[in-house]
């Protein structure tokens, strides 16, 4: 009776990306009803971001049905970092595979039932009642449901409305990204960086990269891709509000789409690039042909559960790319979402433990984080400030702590 009781229960998962679709596979497996509300009209596609991954997220994909071989990535063996030259000063045996967002997205949306996934869908508010919530839609409808699962990003709607003194901080730098088909880099380059991560780090900056899936999600040799993170210290006030700001003189605050990108400011970049980086990682930047960049943040979430309601991933904390624990961050969140509502049939208990499980957690992440982007952060402070980072910048503190998972 009382599996078929929970069976009953029902989850609508706010945010149709990686945190949604983790916590609607994970909880529809363990036999509850879910609805994911995504509000981009058509199916999220074309994301092109790497993303690191770890033991903890493969145990996640296990379990919410997703077959793991070695189709899911390109795995490296190594990691080196080049100097200005492009000679190698460093290299360290690490061995680790890496993947993209649109390959995460293809496997998890795959194993969700079609009628679990609403695309278009707007939730403009949430409700919680003492054994119920309630979702407001921006077409006037209601939905009702034993839990509510705000999994909307970093900029979550709902967290604002929920924790409005909680916000984004600007970290002090930015990223640019972009990624390259494996076809298109020049053979030197290619047996220099390409089945390896790899580093570069200009003073007060850092680049690194990786291959990941190719178009169609790919992971034949000859058809993947290479992708890069630049970090860039950006005053916020100056030189950040300029690279915002389209060529109609609009300043995109949430971040600029990248066809707005001016082309000054992508010409400025790639001269930087072949100013300051190993000739290997500026040839990459230069055959990159839709760079993009992103403003770094940090956010803390002071609470996850509101009556029926959780934050999970990005929602609930925001934790700079450097130890490469976005994607798994979120699954794990899902994880114990799942494991504390299947071992606890009073759902307000389970979520108390969710929370006390998670919220320590991501904190600590998100501190082990700054840690490892206080160099190019402090570039924007003191001389003291930056001679104190200086220390932990050398290439094998940056080979041996950068996208590993922490020992929390």
């Amino acid at each position: 009776m009382q599996s078929n009781q929970r069976a009953q229960r029902r989850a609508i998962i706010v945010g149709g990306s990686l945190g949604g679709l983790f916590a609607a596979n994970l909880l529809h497996r363990g036999g509850w009803d879910v609805t994911v509300l995504e509000r981009v009209p058509e199916e999220l596609s074309g994301r092109g971001a790497g993303i690191v991954t770890h033991p903890e997220l493969f145990e996640a994909l296990q379990s919410a049905g997703v077959t793991v071989d070695d189709d899911i990535g390109v795995t490296v063996l190594d990691r080196i970092t080049l100097d200005a030259h492009g000679s190698v000063v460093g290299s360290r045996p690490h061995k680790q595979t890496l993947t993209a967002w649109s390959k995460m997205f293809h496997v998890l949306r795959s194993a969700l039932p079609d009628h679990c996934y609403r695309s278009g869908a707007i939730a403009e508010n949430v409700e919680n009642f003492t054994d119920h919530a309630e979702v407001l839609l921006a077409d006037g409808s209601r939905l009702h449901a034993d839990l509510v699962v705000a999994a909307d990003g970093f900029r979550s709607s709902i967290r604002q409305k929920l924790l409005p003194s909680v916000d984004l901080k600007y970290a002090g730098y930015i990223a640019w990204r972009g990624l390259v088909d494996e076809r298109d880099i020049s053979a030197d380059t290619w047996n220099a960086l390409f089945n390896k991560f790899g580093f570069c780090l200009p003073a007060g900056e850092q680049m690194l990269g990786y291959p990941v899936a190719g178009p169609g999600n790919t992971t034949e040799p000859g058809k993947r891709r290479y992708n890069f993170v630049w970090y860039r210290p950006t005053d916020e006030a100056t030189a950040l509000q300029d690279l915002l700001t389209d060529a109609a003189g609009k300043c995109f605050v949430n971040g600029i789409p990248p066809a707005l990108i001016r082309p000054e400011v992508i010409a400025d970049m790639r001269d930087a690039a072949r100013a300051l980086l190993a000739p290997q990682f500026a040839e990459i930047v230069e055959k990159t042909a839709a760079p993009l960049f992103q403003p770094i943040y940090d956010l803390e979430a002071t609470q996850l559960v509101f009556g029926r309601t959780v934050l999970l991933g990005d929602a609930a904390f925001v934790a700079r790319p450097h130890c490469g624990m976005g994607v798994t961050k979120a699954a794990g969140d899902a994880t114990q979402l799942a494991r504390s509502l299947a071992g606890n049939a009073d759902i307000g208990l389970a979520l108390a433990e969710y929370e006390r499980e998670r919220l320590q957690y991501g904190a600590a992440i998100v501190e082990h984080a700054r840690h490892l982007g206080a160099y190019m952060q402090a570039q924007l402070k003191t001389p003291f400030e930056r001679n104190m980072a200086e220390k932990y910048r050398t290439p094998d503190a940056v080979m041996r702590e950068t996208a590993v998972a922490p020992q929390l």
